[in-house]
């Protein structure tokens, strides 16, 4: 029984992580793959995690299994509200009619 629990929150898991990866690359936009890489990421981290704490179930490696998913939990949101807040500022920076700071700068020959 343990084993079929285990193998269901690893197989979980893995699917929310691909399912986050699959968003970092077909998504367009940076806040859109933020949402994607953090929700879906964080829950398959768990999701493994609390796979190896029921397949090992050592009190060390379930404290630890904790800890971990405590400080996911904590450090996830924070790095994409920061990582929000960034990317908010430096678009409101860009102006309409600016010229776009990735075309090639071109010179005048006069």
């Amino acid at each position: 029984m343990i084993e079929i629990l285990t193998g269901i929150l690893l197989l979980g898991g893995g699917a929310f992580v691909l399912i986050a990866a699959i968003g970092i690359v077909r998504l367009p936009d940076l806040l859109t793959r933020m949402h994607a890489s953090t929700k879906a990421g964080t829950l398959g981290s768990l999701l493994v995690l609390a796979g190896l704490a029921v397949h090992v179930g050592s009190a060390e490696v379930i404290s630890k299994a904790i800890a971990t998913s405590l400080f996911l939990l904590l450090t996830a949101p924070i790095a994409a509200h920061m990582i929000g807040r960034a990317y908010a500022r430096t678009e409101r920076r860009k102006r309409p009619g600016d010229a776009d700071p990735s075309a090639p700068v071109q010179y005048n020959q006069g």
